[in-house]
């Protein structure tokens, strides 16, 4: 049974329909669900919060029967029962001949070590039962990518963890938009082609020297720019402090997201929020 959380969002109870690699570092796997029906995103970034069961149990432990209060619930669980909970972005929607959600896609970085999140993914299998907190209506807050209608470049920043919210929005961009785009990854493997109809110029940098290589670019001549940067806090901020104070944009042109924190679990992080 699924529970309504707070609207837009609520729980999706889902399974594993199939898993690929798409790199040595990155996994892309496809959920499916019943559930899935009442599920509406218009993509983009779109952001989901994943629960992952413990190694030995066959689903996340999450007291969604709290309605509600199922946050304080599963905050009180023992750290060994409580679900492992992280955010990702949405890399894939599949819907049937009547427009509603049947498979949705969610890739995975894997970390040597191995977190609890990248270790599920690297043996998950098809069946494997997972809990998403996720949007039930399409315009909704955790899409972050939202340049103002006069924005004549747009410019875009992110790490591996940011690539599957890059690879959609760019998809979703429209013939002729321009937009200048910086990735880094860990390894040149990592590299792949990406879809876009967009007049979209793309650097790929390998290592942690990206945020250096924005730096010193020279941007496109534009009067209006905006600008989407997320990945690790601290070069996220770094870049925002580049963009508003040396590159004279309007801060509120500015969208900044912190994935993750260099150093830091996803349950620190929000700790510090």
């Amino acid at each position: 049974m699924t529970t309504a959380v707070a609207a837009p969002f609520r729980f999706f109870s889902l399974r594993v329909a199939r898993t690929r690699r798409l790199s040595p570092s990155l996994v892309r796997v496809s959920f499916a669900g019943e559930d899935l029906l009442h599920f509406l995103s218009d993509g983009r970034d779109q952001s989901l919060s994943l629960f992952l069961p413990h190694p030995g149990q066959e689903e996340p432990r999450v007291p969604v029967e709290l309605g509600d209060g199922w946050w304080q619930g599963w905050r009180e669980l023992p750290d060994d029962v409580r679900a492992v909970m992280r955010s990702y972005t949405l890399s894939g929607l599949r819907a049937d001949p009547l427009g509603r959600t049947v498979g949705i896609d969610v890739d995975f970085v894997l970390h040597t070590p191995a977190g609890p999140a990248s270790a599920w993914a690297a043996r998950a299998a098809a069946g494997d039962r997972v809990l998403l907190l996720g949007p039930a209506v399409a315009d909704n807050r955790a899409i972050r990518f939202r340049p103002p209608h006069d924005a004549d470049l747009l410019v875009l920043w992110g790490d591996e963890s940011a690539l599957p919210a890059v690879a959609s929005i760019l998809e979703s961009l429209p013939s002729g938009r321009r937009a200048r785009v910086w990735l880094e990854v860990h390894d040149p493997a990592g590299i792949r082609e990406l879809t876009t109809r967009a007049a979209a110029e793309v650097t790929w940098v390998v290592g942690e020297d990206s945020v250096d290589a924005v730096r010193a670019a020279a941007l496109p001549p534009a009067e209006r720019p905006y600008v989407w940067i997320a990945g690790e806090s601290g070069s996220v901020k770094a870049l925002r402090r580049h963009f508003v104070r040396e590159r004279g944009v309007d801060r509120r042109r500015v969208t900044f997201v912190g994935y993750w924190r260099r150093g830091m679990s996803e349950e620190q992080l929000r700790e510090t929020e």
